[in-house]
């Protein structure tokens, strides 16, 4: 187990205080100590730094997850590769099937807990509106 401060090779310092999940490989490019994903790790995402929300599906019509990132292309990218232990890596839910772009993260956060009260037709209706389709729109926003 690691204790105290440590620097990745990405130049960043973290403690690990802030970040309680142990170092379980020597590889950097293991997602639980890595906070940034580089291209040689795998990750195809820009350092694109606008907030959003957004709408992950496992299919149409199935189960939906609501999430607000400053990165989107990285976090879905994280979804999509199950890099963290969470709700989308546990139901299979990795379909990018809406998103919606906002000037600063506290209009997103607000935007995302408005949806997460939304009943669940009035969140199918919104998909439909952008995507009726269902497409995966991951490759759109790389």
């Amino acid at each position: 187990m690691l204790k105290g401060v440590w620097i990745s090779n990405f130049g960043m310092i973290g403690s690990l205080a802030s970040f309680p999940r142990t170092r379980e490989s020597s590889n950097l490019c293991f997602p639980r100590v890595a906070v940034r994903y580089s291209r040689e790790c795998g990750n195809p995402a820009r350092n694109m730094k606008q907030p959003a929300v957004y709408i992950l599906a496992s299919q149409r019509n199935g189960t939906l997850y609501i999430g607000v990132t400053s990165n989107l292309a990285e976090r879905v990218w994280q979804h999509k590769n199950d890099a963290v232990k969470s709700f989308t890596k546990e139901y299979g839910v990795h379909m990018l099937v809406f998103y919606e772009q906002h000037e600063s993260m506290e209009n997103a956060i607000v935007r995302e807990k408005q949806l997460k009260k939304w009943n669940r037709a009035w969140k199918l209706q919104l998909i439909e509106g952008m995507n009726p389709n269902w497409d995966d729109l991951y490759e759109s926003i790389l």
